[in-house]
């Protein structure tokens, strides 16, 4: 039975992952610092929790240990915090992939998949496409770009099977602490609060369900021959605020009442990705509509209470 370590493994996109790892007769490792990750997403899972910080080469490469496969989702927060504390998202994200990628060298582990996004093609990111040129307008986009060097570098320099990914909006269950549009429309919908639009709503997201990230991540670490490559990894669609807002009123069965204010200066209008390449090299195809993973989402924040 191959065996795989998940770092960030407790948290929403890395519980998912571990769900499909375990589908496709995985034993799992989830190594995480719980810091954001909470281990009531791994249950019903058989997955073993290690507590640490992924900073710690000598846990990490402990962890890794007999394991076949590792994927680094483990990460500081996002574009806001990496702007207020470079240095801190710079150790998290740069040199923690580093140390990831280290960790699993020292193992042996055969193949290292690193969870990045489109960050790193800051304003170039419509449509966001493997081939385009990196040009970061944050800190943490430049971790991300970081990241995605240091893969390269493992696969010329070891011959390590290391490949990045980059996700689009994601979305699903387990995601009660995200702040991003979905979970938060959510919330403010099942409290029966306003929900805030800046701009005229025809703002556009690619939203992929997580089930379908978590099959992008399994394919890319199994692909032969992908290896110092990037993915692009979402559904391939290009979705409105305002026809988001649609649906989210089709699956709660209410109106919401939407607050308009001005739109917020540097938000990037336009953005979807190409998954043209997953899908030929990695047969990559997303199976769930924005439509199923909302319904599916707010049956599970409901779930919650």
């Amino acid at each position: 039975m191959p065996r795989a370590l998940v770092t960030g493994g407790a948290g929403f996109i890395g519980s998912a992952l571990v769900r499909a790892l375990e589908a496709r007769g995985y034993e799992v490792r989830v190594y995480d610092d719980l810091s954001v990750g909470d281990p009531a997403n791994l249950e019903g899972t058989g997955a073993e929790l290690v507590r640490g910080d992924v900073r710690d080469l000598d846990a990490l490469v402990t962890a890794a240990q007999g394991c076949d496969a590792a994927f680094h989702l483990a990460a500081g927060a996002g574009v806001i915090q990496s702007i207020d504390e470079p240095l801190v998202n710079f150790d998290l994200n740069a040199r923690g992939t580093l140390v990831a990628l280290e960790a699993a060298r020292r193992a042996e582990v055969g193949r290292f998949v690193f969870s990045s996004s489109n960050a790193p093609l800051g304003e170039g990111a419509y449509p966001a496409r493997e081939d385009k040129p990196i040009a970061p307008l944050s800190p943490y986009g430049a971790s991300k770009a970081v990241g995605e060097a240091y893969c390269s570098a493992f696969h010329g320099a070891y011959g390590m099977h290391a490949v990045a990914v980059r996700f689009s909006n994601a979305f699903g269950p387990r995601s009660a602490h995200k702040g991003n549009v979905i979970p938060l429309f959510i919330r403010r919908l099942r409290a029966g609060q306003e929900l805030i639009v800046y701009g005229d709503g025809e703002q556009t997201r690619d939203f992929v369900f997580c089930e379908d990230l978590a099959d992008g991540l399994v394919r890319a670490a199994e692909a032969d021959g992908a290896g110092g490559e990037i993915f692009q990894l979402a559904s391939g669609v290009e979705t409105s605020l305002n026809r988001l807002l649609e649906l989210l009123a089709e699956v709660s069965g209410a109106e919401p009442r939407i607050r308009r204010e001005p739109p917020r200066a540097g938000e990037i209008l336009r953005n979807y990705s190409s998954v043209d390449k997953a899908r030929d090299r990695l047969g990559y195809t997303p199976s769930v509509t924005l439509e199923q993973g909302l319904r599916r989402t707010w049956e599970w924040f409901a779930s919650q209470g």
